[in-house]
């Protein structure tokens, strides 16, 4: 936090200078040729100022926040334009809502996840109300190696037809991952655990798995959960009802 502060208050006395030095250049005095008294002044003054009001620092420093928000989000955009179909590619069963839907929304999220958990009725809510709309899930584990397992336990179980219900129960139990805790799940849930655990090291579950942590890396992924709104808008978080509906609205006027 300290580093960072720094940082921040080194780019405002920085930005400010560059102001500085840009009127006295305007006024005939070069800003090369400043003597070391004229920019010992100059810093002097922004010092001055600073402590007679601190409101100047704490705005400078939101504007430099949100500026540099801003070109994080302007990256995100153009990298989700550069692979938008690979994104919005994925296997039948990891596509929700209505698969020829005019709108696609892609969902970054890890089993393991609190928040991504958290969002799940809320985003069932979205799909009922948009019967337009495609959900392209991309599964990834960044949490840790109980991601890792319940990661390949959900891509394992399409393998039988199961991706939603392994999905759907790893996502609601709260116990510590483990191989014992997936058979029992795979058992109660009509899965076949010694095909499951056999499928979960199989080629073709690591290439899923690899494949979205891939894209992830392509588009910056900050974290999850992240959303993607056709190509109009990047959302990293947990999303509320109304952020949700606004983005789509952005993403339908794009």
């Amino acid at each position: 936090m300290k580093h960072r502060l720094s940082a921040t208050v080194f780019a405002v006395f920085a930005a400010l200078s560059s102001y500085g030095n840009a009127a006295m250049a305007a006024s005939g005095s070069p800003s090369e040729n400043f003597t070391p008294a004229q920019r010992a002044e100059v810093v002097q003054i922004l010092r001055q100022a600073l402590k007679e009001d601190p409101s100047i620092l704490t705005d400078a420093i939101r504007s430099l926040r949100e500026k540099a928000e801003q070109q994080k989000q302007d990256s995100a955009l153009e990298a989700v334009k550069t692979h938008l179909h690979d994104l919005q590619t994925a296997p039948d069963y990891a596509v929700r809502g209505n698969p020829h839907g005019k709108i696609t929304v892609v969902e970054f999220f890890d089993p393991r996840c609190s928040y991504c958990r958290a969002m799940m009725p809320e985003v069932d809510r979205f799909l009922a109300r948009h019967p337009d709309v495609r959900l392209v899930e991309k599964v990834i584990p960044v949490l840790g190696s109980g991601s890792v397992l319940d990661s390949r336990a959900i891509f394992a179980a399409s393998a039988q037809g199961k991706y939603d219900v392994m999905r759907q129960a790893l996502m609601a139990d709260t116990t510590k991952p483990t191989m014992e805790r997936i058979t029992e799940l795979a058992k109660a849930n009509g899965l076949d655990a010694d095909r499951l655990k056999a499928d979960m090291s199989s080629p073709a579950t690591v290439a899923l798995i690899t494949t979205n942590l891939d894209q992830g890396r392509a588009i910056n992924l900050d974290g999850t959960p992240t959303f993607i709104f056709g190509s109009a808008a990047v959302a990293p978080g947990a999303l509320n009802e109304e952020q949700m509906e606004a983005f789509l609205e952005q993403a339908r006027k794009s």
